[in-house]
């Protein structure tokens, strides 16, 4: 049997900025690894985000086929990022990040409006289309809790 019949696609997962994908770490050495052009990958990621925010961080699943070619999907912008962009928390060491204790501090606060405008927006994936909207609220109120931010009603 030839060799390249036993190969599989693999698939690479990554959370990069909005138009700032570049071939450095964490980028270049993850598809490098599976023989794609890491170049290629940042020149069309940065052309299909060009329209969000620049740093909004944006997960891309990369398909690399046995040939070395690959596609990738984006997805919308990670729950904890919007969360902690509606509570308006302030970046630390250039990063946003939740409660150091959650569960014992809160690091902000958003209104159950603003849980069911998330909801909205990661519903509007396909993997997530099945699921309710309740169900979806409830999993944006629960990663809420986790990184220390208070649900108000």
């Amino acid at each position: 049997m030839a060799r390249n019949a036993l190969q599989k696609e693999q698939f690479v997962k990554l959370i990069v900025g909005a138009g700032q994908a570049s071939p450095s770490p964490p980028v270049g050495p993850a598809l490098g690894s599976k023989g794609v052009k890491s170049m290629d990958f940042c020149k069309e990621f940065n052309a299909r985000t060009a329209h969000i925010n620049v740093g909004v961080p944006i997960p891309a699943r990369v398909t690399v086929r046995p040939d070395r070619s690959f596609y990738f999907d984006l997805r919308t912008p990670t729950t904890t990022y919007l969360l902690l962009n509606a509570a308006n928390v302030e970046p630390r060491k250039n990063r946003l990040r939740g409660a150091m204790n959650p569960g014992h501090e809160t690091c902000g606060t958003v209104s159950l409006k603003h849980i069911y405008e998330i909801a909205k927006i990661k519903q509007s994936e396909t993997r997530l289309s099945g699921l309710s909207l309740q169900g979806l609220c409830k999993s944006v109120m629960a990663q809420a809790k986790s990184i220390g931010i208070q649900v108000v009603h």
